[in-house]
Formats: C-alpha cells, structure tokens, sequence
C-alpha cells in the first residue's frame, strides 16, 4: 500500500502453549505498547485482541479495543465439534499463530494452517498509538516461543 505507515501491514508469527486447561492465550495487535487492564473487564484496550480459549476457554475471540464488545467476531467453543475452529486449547499443545495485515485494514488470525478470523475494519487501528505487538493472557501460565515480526 503506497505511502503507508511502515507498522501498517505486517506478519506476527509465532509458537504458543498454554500450561492450563483454561486455555487463555492472548496477543494484542497494533496497541500503543504501554496501556493494559484497568479493570476486571478488558473494554479500554488500544488495540485488536486475538483471544484463543478465553473466558475458561469458552471462546475464540477477535475483538477490536473491547474484548467485550457486542460485535465481535467469536467462536463458541464446543468440546468434540466437527469444526475444528470451535475446539478448545489443549493445556501443553503448542499452537502457531499467524496475524496478518496485508491490506490496511484486514485482520486475518490463523493458527496453524486454520484461519480464525478475518475482519475488515472500516476504521483501521494504525499509525502512531496503534503501532506495538505484545503478549497477553489473564491469570493463566502461557509460553511463547519464535516470534517473528515482517513488514509486508
């Protein structure tokens, strides 16, 4: 994309495990790098949540800036389900996660080769303040491992 913000359009990938049966694996995508909780519900975040297994792995959620949100892409997780999007997390299975921005304004989630989510927003997150990855999770012990991070 011609004259884009150089943290416009990026790959994230990496490895991840979770030491717990709650699962609770999340990444924050395009935040500012220094704000987190300041309370008991995240809906204050500055960035895209990728949450895998989240709320005592209940959901995969992709939320934009409120993990809470009405709107929010989700998949309820069933335990057994044919779709493998709506397994739970496996306490000690590494996962790769893929989160791609190739566009602009199209957040894409894959973990493995199975794509989770991907969401056009028409008020992309991007510039100075929406320019840092980090990791996350709530209460649980989570392992992160080869990171990488390209410009596209």
């Amino acid at each position: 994309m011609a004259g884009a913000h150089p943290a416009t359009n990026v790959r994230i990938e990496f490895d991840v495990a979770s030491d717990s049966p709650e699962g609770d694996i999340k990444t924050e995508v395009f935040g500012d790098g220094q704000s987190g909780a300041s309370g008991v519900s995240y809906n204050d975040a500055t960035s895209y949540l990728t949450i895998f297994g989240g709320w005592k792995n209940s959901y995969h959620v992709l939320a934009r800036m409120n993990e809470h949100a009405s709107d929010r892409p989700e998949i309820r997780i069933a335990p057994g389900s044919d779709d493998e999007r709506a397994r739970p997390v496996n306490a000690g299975q590494v996962y790769h996660f893929k989160v791609e921005r190739a566009d602009g304004k199209t957040i894409s989630w894959w973990v493995g080769d199975m794509l989770m989510f991907k969401f056009v927003d028409p008020a992309p997150l991007s510039g100075v303040g929406h320019d840092h990855f980090g990791f996350n999770d709530w209460e649980v012990p989570v392992c992160f491992d080869n990171l990488k991070v390209l410009p596209i």
